[in-house]
Protein backbone atom coordinates (compact mmCIF):
# COMPACT_ATOMS: atom_id res chain seq x y z
CA UNK A 1 0.00 0.00 0.00
CA UNK A 2 1.60 3.36 -0.69
CA UNK A 3 2.28 6.03 1.73
CA UNK A 4 -0.36 8.25 0.12
CA UNK A 5 -3.12 5.33 0.31
CA UNK A 6 -2.56 4.82 3.83
CA UNK A 7 -1.93 8.50 4.75
CA UNK A 8 -5.69 8.83 4.00
CA UNK A 9 -6.83 5.95 5.27
CA UNK A 10 -5.97 7.27 8.48
CA UNK A 11 -7.55 10.68 7.91
CA UNK A 12 -10.28 8.30 7.26
CA UNK A 13 -10.56 6.43 10.07
CA UNK A 14 -9.10 8.80 12.57
CA UNK A 15 -8.80 5.94 14.83
CA UNK A 16 -5.19 6.31 16.78
CA UNK A 17 -6.64 9.16 18.77
CA UNK A 18 -5.76 12.76 18.99
CA UNK A 19 -5.43 13.05 14.72
CA UNK A 20 -1.89 11.31 15.42
CA UNK A 21 -0.43 9.80 12.79
CA UNK A 22 1.61 6.40 12.42
CA UNK A 23 5.09 7.41 11.96
CA UNK A 24 8.97 5.81 12.70
CA UNK A 25 9.25 6.78 15.84
CA UNK A 26 11.44 9.98 16.84
CA UNK A 27 15.19 9.50 17.76
CA UNK A 28 14.39 12.29 20.02
CA UNK A 29 11.14 13.77 22.22
CA UNK A 30 9.15 15.72 19.77
CA UNK A 31 6.75 18.64 21.02
CA UNK A 32 3.40 19.19 19.35
CA UNK A 33 -0.02 20.69 20.23
CA UNK A 34 -0.77 17.12 21.66
CA UNK A 35 -1.17 16.97 25.52
CA UNK A 36 1.11 14.29 27.08
CA UNK A 37 -1.18 10.85 27.28
CA UNK A 38 -4.04 11.85 25.16
CA UNK A 39 -5.47 8.72 23.17
CA UNK A 40 -3.64 5.90 25.70
CA UNK A 41 -3.56 6.55 29.06
CA UNK A 42 -1.00 6.03 32.30
CA UNK A 43 -1.95 5.03 35.86
CA UNK A 44 0.58 6.87 37.54
CA UNK A 45 -0.96 10.30 36.37
CA UNK A 46 -4.09 9.79 38.39
CA UNK A 47 -4.32 9.42 42.49
CA UNK A 48 -8.32 9.36 42.38
CA UNK A 49 -11.23 7.59 40.51
CA UNK A 50 -12.27 11.67 40.81
CA UNK A 51 -9.33 12.56 39.21
CA UNK A 52 -9.97 10.04 36.40
CA UNK A 53 -13.29 11.25 35.59
CA UNK A 54 -11.86 14.72 34.63
CA UNK A 55 -10.24 12.95 32.01
CA UNK A 56 -13.24 9.95 31.15
CA UNK A 57 -17.05 9.72 31.05
CA UNK A 58 -18.29 7.26 33.89
CA UNK A 59 -21.82 6.30 33.35
CA UNK A 60 -23.67 3.92 35.61
CA UNK A 61 -26.79 2.17 33.93
CA UNK A 62 -29.11 -1.18 33.39
CA UNK A 63 -30.37 -2.47 30.23
CA UNK A 64 -33.99 -3.10 29.41
CA UNK A 65 -35.23 -6.58 29.35
CA UNK A 66 -34.82 -8.23 26.42
CA UNK A 67 -33.29 -5.62 24.26
CA UNK A 68 -29.61 -7.24 24.31
CA UNK A 69 -30.98 -10.77 24.48
CA UNK A 70 -31.20 -11.02 28.41
CA UNK A 71 -34.64 -11.55 29.70
CA UNK A 72 -33.71 -9.13 32.97
CA UNK A 73 -32.49 -6.35 33.67
CA UNK A 74 -28.47 -6.20 33.34
CA UNK A 75 -26.14 -3.65 35.10
CA UNK A 76 -23.53 -1.94 33.28
CA UNK A 77 -21.04 0.85 32.97
CA UNK A 78 -20.19 3.11 29.60
CA UNK A 79 -16.72 4.19 29.69
CA UNK A 80 -16.13 6.95 27.29
CA UNK A 81 -12.84 8.96 26.45
CA UNK A 82 -12.48 11.82 23.59
CA UNK A 83 -9.05 12.60 22.15
CA UNK A 84 -9.54 14.79 19.53
CA UNK A 85 -12.14 14.52 17.39
CA UNK A 86 -11.92 10.46 17.90
CA UNK A 87 -13.77 9.10 20.92
CA UNK A 88 -13.62 5.63 22.27
CA UNK A 89 -16.59 3.46 24.39
CA UNK A 90 -16.14 0.60 26.69
CA UNK A 91 -19.00 -1.03 27.95
CA UNK A 92 -19.22 -3.43 30.67
CA UNK A 93 -22.02 -5.78 31.47
CA UNK A 94 -22.58 -9.03 33.85
CA UNK A 95 -21.44 -12.05 31.72
CA UNK A 96 -18.88 -14.43 31.72
CA UNK A 97 -15.48 -14.31 33.76
CA UNK A 98 -12.02 -16.33 34.09
CA UNK A 99 -13.41 -18.03 36.64
CA UNK A 100 -16.42 -19.50 34.65
CA UNK A 101 -13.57 -21.03 32.06
CA UNK A 102 -11.59 -22.40 34.47
CA UNK A 103 -14.62 -24.02 35.94
CA UNK A 104 -15.78 -25.40 32.18
CA UNK A 105 -12.03 -26.78 31.82
CA UNK A 106 -11.19 -28.54 34.86
CA UNK A 107 -15.02 -29.27 35.73
CA UNK A 108 -17.27 -31.92 34.80
CA UNK A 109 -19.53 -31.87 31.52
CA UNK A 110 -22.11 -29.92 33.12
CA UNK A 111 -20.09 -27.37 34.06
CA UNK A 112 -19.30 -26.70 29.61
CA UNK A 113 -22.65 -27.17 28.82
CA UNK A 114 -23.25 -24.07 31.95
CA UNK A 115 -20.44 -22.06 29.92
CA UNK A 116 -22.44 -22.41 26.75
CA UNK A 117 -25.38 -21.66 27.99
CA UNK A 118 -23.94 -18.42 29.24
CA UNK A 119 -22.15 -17.49 26.42
CA UNK A 120 -22.24 -19.17 23.09
CA UNK A 121 -19.71 -16.26 21.80
CA UNK A 122 -16.93 -18.34 23.73
CA UNK A 123 -17.96 -21.52 22.01
CA UNK A 124 -18.33 -20.24 18.30
CA UNK A 125 -14.86 -18.62 18.47
CA UNK A 126 -13.39 -21.19 20.44
CA UNK A 127 -10.64 -21.38 18.64
CA UNK A 128 -9.55 -18.03 18.12
CA UNK A 129 -9.89 -18.15 22.59
CA UNK A 130 -7.45 -20.91 22.83
CA UNK A 131 -5.05 -19.26 20.40
CA UNK A 132 -5.44 -16.09 22.23
CA UNK A 133 -4.25 -17.89 25.06
CA UNK A 134 -1.73 -19.36 24.34
CA UNK A 135 0.24 -15.77 22.86
CA UNK A 136 -0.72 -14.86 26.35
CA UNK A 137 1.01 -17.62 28.32
CA UNK A 138 4.38 -18.67 28.32
CA UNK A 139 4.47 -22.42 27.51
CA UNK A 140 8.44 -23.53 27.23
CA UNK A 141 7.10 -27.23 26.85
CA UNK A 142 5.21 -26.48 23.77
CA UNK A 143 7.25 -24.47 22.20
CA UNK A 144 10.60 -24.33 23.51
CA UNK A 145 13.39 -22.67 25.53
CA UNK A 146 12.82 -18.94 25.38
CA UNK A 147 9.05 -18.96 24.48
CA UNK A 148 7.63 -15.32 25.38
CA UNK A 149 4.23 -14.11 25.53
CA UNK A 150 2.34 -10.36 24.97
CA UNK A 151 3.92 -9.24 28.46
CA UNK A 152 7.40 -9.66 27.59
CA UNK A 153 6.52 -7.55 24.17
CA UNK A 154 5.51 -5.17 26.90
CA UNK A 155 8.29 -5.30 28.57
CA UNK A 156 11.38 -4.81 25.50
CA UNK A 157 9.36 -1.85 24.83
CA UNK A 158 9.27 -0.58 28.30
CA UNK A 159 13.21 -1.31 27.79
CA UNK A 160 13.53 0.62 24.66
CA UNK A 161 12.22 3.46 25.91
CA UNK A 162 15.37 6.17 24.86
CA UNK A 163 17.80 6.68 27.75
CA UNK A 164 17.00 10.49 27.03
CA UNK A 165 13.11 9.86 28.21
CA UNK A 166 14.20 7.25 31.17
CA UNK A 167 15.99 9.68 32.76
CA UNK A 168 12.93 12.18 33.31
CA UNK A 169 10.66 9.40 34.50
CA UNK A 170 9.85 8.63 37.78
CA UNK A 171 10.31 5.42 39.48
CA UNK A 172 6.42 4.80 39.45
CA UNK A 173 6.04 4.76 36.17
CA UNK A 174 8.72 2.29 35.47
CA UNK A 175 6.98 0.04 37.99
CA UNK A 176 4.59 -2.93 36.97
CA UNK A 177 1.72 -0.23 37.02
CA UNK A 178 2.96 2.11 34.62
CA UNK A 179 4.17 1.93 31.33
CA UNK A 180 4.48 -2.21 31.24
CA UNK A 181 0.45 -2.16 32.19
CA UNK A 182 -0.45 0.26 29.42
CA UNK A 183 1.73 -1.22 27.07
CA UNK A 184 0.55 -4.58 27.63
CA UNK A 185 -3.10 -4.12 27.55
CA UNK A 186 -2.78 -1.95 24.38
CA UNK A 187 0.10 -3.95 22.31
CA UNK A 188 -2.09 -6.93 23.69
CA UNK A 189 -5.45 -5.36 21.88
CA UNK A 190 -3.88 -4.28 18.68
CA UNK A 191 -2.27 -7.94 18.28
CA UNK A 192 -5.78 -9.79 18.92
CA UNK A 193 -8.08 -7.13 16.73
CA UNK A 194 -5.62 -7.35 13.86
CA UNK A 195 -5.43 -11.44 13.27
CA UNK A 196 -8.89 -12.01 14.54
CA UNK A 197 -11.49 -9.28 14.99
CA UNK A 198 -12.45 -6.07 17.57
CA UNK A 199 -15.61 -8.68 18.44
CA UNK A 200 -13.30 -11.68 20.06
CA UNK A 201 -10.58 -8.66 21.61
CA UNK A 202 -13.06 -7.00 23.30
CA UNK A 203 -14.34 -10.45 24.90
CA UNK A 204 -11.14 -11.17 25.78
CA UNK A 205 -10.27 -7.84 27.58
CA UNK A 206 -14.26 -7.69 29.25
CA UNK A 207 -13.42 -11.44 30.73
CA UNK A 208 -10.73 -10.41 32.52
CA UNK A 209 -11.94 -6.95 33.72
CA UNK A 210 -15.31 -8.98 35.55
CA UNK A 211 -13.03 -11.69 36.95
CA UNK A 212 -10.84 -8.82 38.93
CA UNK A 213 -12.96 -6.77 40.57
CA UNK A 214 -17.50 -6.89 39.72
CA UNK A 215 -17.85 -4.10 41.26
CA UNK A 216 -17.00 -2.00 38.39
CA UNK A 217 -20.17 -2.66 36.61
CA UNK A 218 -22.17 -0.91 39.32
CA UNK A 219 -19.70 1.35 40.56
CA UNK A 220 -20.30 0.08 44.35
CA UNK A 221 -16.94 0.24 45.79
CA UNK A 222 -15.76 0.22 48.95
CA UNK A 223 -13.54 3.08 51.01
CA UNK A 224 -10.97 0.38 50.90
CA UNK A 225 -11.63 -0.25 46.91
CA UNK A 226 -11.57 3.75 46.05
CA UNK A 227 -8.19 3.96 47.98
CA UNK A 228 -6.47 1.57 45.89
CA UNK A 229 -5.68 3.49 42.78
CA UNK A 230 -2.91 0.52 41.51
CA UNK A 231 -6.07 -2.17 42.24
CA UNK A 232 -9.19 -0.77 42.44
CA UNK A 233 -11.50 1.04 39.98
CA UNK A 234 -8.81 3.67 38.99
CA UNK A 235 -6.53 0.91 37.49
CA UNK A 236 -9.47 -1.26 35.80
CA UNK A 237 -11.24 1.76 34.09
CA UNK A 238 -7.80 2.56 32.84
CA UNK A 239 -7.44 -0.91 31.19
CA UNK A 240 -10.89 -0.57 29.84
CA UNK A 241 -10.33 2.45 27.86
CA UNK A 242 -6.21 1.63 26.82
CA UNK A 243 -8.34 -1.97 25.56
CA UNK A 244 -9.98 0.32 23.24
CA UNK A 245 -7.38 2.54 22.13
CA UNK A 246 -5.52 -1.17 20.94
CA UNK A 247 -8.21 -2.27 19.04
CA UNK A 248 -8.83 1.01 17.08
CA UNK A 249 -5.12 0.45 16.50
CA UNK A 250 -5.04 -3.07 15.68
CA UNK A 251 -7.95 -2.10 12.88
CA UNK A 252 -5.31 0.04 11.25
CA UNK A 253 -2.51 -2.16 11.35
CA UNK A 254 -4.69 -4.79 10.12
CA UNK A 255 -5.15 -2.51 7.41
CA UNK A 256 -2.04 -1.29 6.39
CA UNK A 257 0.01 -4.57 6.63
CA UNK A 258 -3.33 -6.65 5.19
CA UNK A 259 -3.15 -8.99 8.30
CA UNK A 260 -5.72 -11.93 8.86
CA UNK A 261 -6.03 -15.22 10.24
CA UNK A 262 -4.12 -16.64 7.24
CA UNK A 263 -0.65 -14.36 7.20
CA UNK A 264 2.63 -15.74 7.97
CA UNK A 265 4.09 -13.93 10.61
CA UNK A 266 8.07 -13.54 9.16
CA UNK A 267 10.06 -11.58 11.57
CA UNK A 268 10.61 -8.51 9.48
CA UNK A 269 6.81 -8.53 9.54
CA UNK A 270 6.49 -8.34 13.26
CA UNK A 271 9.27 -5.95 14.05
CA UNK A 272 7.76 -3.68 11.49
CA UNK A 273 3.80 -4.02 13.43
CA UNK A 274 5.42 -3.36 16.65
CA UNK A 275 7.34 -0.22 15.73
CA UNK A 276 4.64 1.06 14.37
CA UNK A 277 3.11 0.22 18.03
CA UNK A 278 5.80 2.16 19.32
CA UNK A 279 5.33 5.09 17.16
CA UNK A 280 1.83 5.20 18.75
CA UNK A 281 3.12 5.29 22.13
CA UNK A 282 5.39 7.68 20.98
CA UNK A 283 3.09 10.30 19.71
CA UNK A 284 0.64 9.24 22.99
CA UNK A 285 3.28 10.06 25.71
CA UNK A 286 5.80 12.65 23.79
CA UNK A 287 8.83 9.55 24.08
CA UNK A 288 11.32 8.23 22.13
CA UNK A 289 12.21 4.32 21.40
CA UNK A 290 14.82 1.77 20.23
CA UNK A 291 13.24 -0.31 17.35
CA UNK A 292 12.98 -3.43 16.94
CA UNK A 293 14.55 -5.07 14.79
CA UNK A 294 14.26 -8.63 12.81
CA UNK A 295 16.89 -10.36 13.80
CA UNK A 296 15.56 -9.43 17.75
CA UNK A 297 15.40 -13.00 19.88
CA UNK A 298 12.11 -11.91 21.00
CA UNK A 299 11.00 -11.10 17.67
CA UNK A 300 11.72 -13.99 16.23
CA UNK A 301 10.52 -15.94 19.26
CA UNK A 302 7.10 -14.28 18.85
CA UNK A 303 6.54 -14.72 15.50
CA UNK A 304 7.56 -18.34 15.19
CA UNK A 305 5.12 -18.58 18.25
CA UNK A 306 2.17 -16.81 15.83
CA UNK A 307 2.92 -19.07 13.09
CA UNK A 308 2.46 -22.72 15.01
CA UNK A 309 -0.55 -21.22 17.02
CA UNK A 310 -2.79 -20.01 14.21
CA UNK A 311 -1.81 -23.79 12.27
CA UNK A 312 -1.44 -25.93 14.60
CA UNK A 313 -4.68 -25.18 17.38
CA UNK A 314 -4.92 -28.81 18.95
CA UNK A 315 -1.17 -29.07 20.28
CA UNK A 316 -2.29 -25.68 21.85
CA UNK A 317 -5.52 -27.93 23.49
CA UNK A 318 -3.62 -30.85 24.18
CA UNK A 319 -0.88 -28.72 26.49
Amino acid sequence: MGKLRFFILVVLFASVGCRQPLHTAPSKRETNSFKSGEGALLLTRFKSLEDLKKVIQIQYGVTVPFSTGALTPQPYVRLTHSCGEREVTSILKTGVNESDFLRARNGNVWDKILLLLKSPFAVWNKRDLMIIESLGRKRPPLFGKGDVAFFDVAAAMVYNISDDDVKSMSSEDFSEKGYLNTFNHITAQAIMTSIFSEEVADFVADVHERNRLPELITGTFNEDELTDVENGPVDNYIDLINNEWGQELGKILRIKFGISHHSIWTPQLLADYLNEVQSYYSWSFQIAFKPFRATDEIVIQLASKINIVLVDVPEIKKS
